[in-house]
């Protein structure tokens, strides 16, 4: 039986290094950032470094937990800071001026403005999901429709449904591009390939390689805008289509990144079936999803995302890849090896 002492031992333990304040303390850098946003500091400090009094009268806040506020985004790496104290200058990181800047073409901070409710209300109902395995979207609920039906219903949510993409996607992408061997290879199609974002990657990084940007036809004038400003109109073309109805073009390489894992078992083998054949022999199918690892102990993104498939979709999930192994040997394909990516992200590459 374990004495008094050994139990506050114990508890200390857990209280130093802790999972479950860790999670506690994820909601307080969410919201942070999130304050940080609303407050408009990001796009205040764009314009040039100020200190804290000038930021308290700027923004006009009371000044209780102000230093506190930026000191913590400067912990965050957020901010950076020039000196120390009352005189100290605060400014923005390149990844903030970026990303979260009214005013810049990549701008995503409505993600943390409108997203985290919608996040907030889905992930609050888990516990509903795992009860039921039903998604617990409200807007699927209220319409009846799918995740890509309501994404792309209007040109306004489609843009931002596409740049929330890119921002999650661009590190992986970027990755893979500069990774892989295209020496084998001449040509390329993205399905389901938004804005066109991976294959102005690759045409930009492999002067020899032509591509294809694979998607529906709501996406097609930003896809077409987006490869216009990056001069690529003479290697990269755009094809709609419905990636279930029609048939894939035929290239030497496939790729899908972020598409299997939005759609069930059944599916995601249509999808894998419909590559094989579009390909030649000896072409390759890349897919880059958060990989789950085969052990399934150590990739929590992965984990965590197929929990978000699970309560936006109907059949989503994620996988590992021996799953993926198993699949695309059933559709065919000879062999398989997997390429590991920015964060949590990998690639696994189908043979035939």
């Amino acid at each position: 039986m374990k004495t008094k002492n050994n139990i506050s031992l114990t508890n200390t333990q857990f209280q130093e290094k802790s999972k479950i304040f860790d999670a506690v303390r994820g909601i307080y850098i969410n919201k942070t950032l999130r304050a940080a946003i609303k407050l408009g500091l990001f796009t205040l400090l764009q314009n040039k470094p100020l200190t804290g009094e000038e930021i308290k009268t700027a923004l006009n806040l009371n000044g209780r937990g102000l230093f506190d506020f930026l000191d913590a985004l400067v912990s965050l790496e957020l901010l950076n800071r020039d000196g120390n104290g009352k005189d100290a200058l605060y400014s923005n990181t390149e990844e903030v001026s970026l990303f979260l800047v009214k005013g810049s073409s990549q701008y995503i901070g409505w993600y943390f403005e409108n997203k985290m409710q919608e996040f907030e209300q889905m992930w609050g109902a888990l516990d509903k999901a795992l009860k039921t395995g039903k998604p617990q979207r409200q807007d699927l609920k209220n319409t009846g429709k799918n995740l890509f039906e309501i994404a792309y219903d209007s040109k306004d949510k489609s843009r931002a449904s596409v740049k929330g993409m890119n921002f999650r996607q661009m590190g992986s992408f970027k990755n893979f591009v500069k990774r892989f061997d295209f020496s084998g290879y001449n040509t390329l199609c993205d399905i389901g390939g938004g804005n066109g974002l991976f294959s102005i990657m690759v045409a930009e990084q492999h002067k020899h390689m032509k591509c294809i940007t694979f998607d529906l036809p709501a996406l097609d004038s930003f896809a077409r805008d987006k490869i216009k400003e990056n001069d690529l109109l003479d290697r990269i073309t755009v094809v709609n289509g419905n990636f279930f109805k029609d048939d894939f073009p035929k290239t030497d390489m496939i790729t899908m990144g972020n598409i299997l894992h939005d759609w069930n078992l059944e599916q995601k083998k249509i999808l894998i079936a419909k590559a094989y054949h579009a390909l030649p022999v000896g072409g390759a199918l890349v897919v880059i999803e958060s990989i789950i690892d085969n052990e399934r102990r150590k990739n929590t993104d992965g984990l965590l995302m197929s929990l978000n498939m699970l309560l936006a979709t109907e059949g989503g999930f994620d996988f590992t890849a021996a799953d993926f192994d198993s699949w695309v040997k059933e559709a065919g394909f000879k062999k398989t090896t997997p390429l590991s990516l920015s964060g949590d992200s990998s690639a696994v590459i189908a043979y035939k």
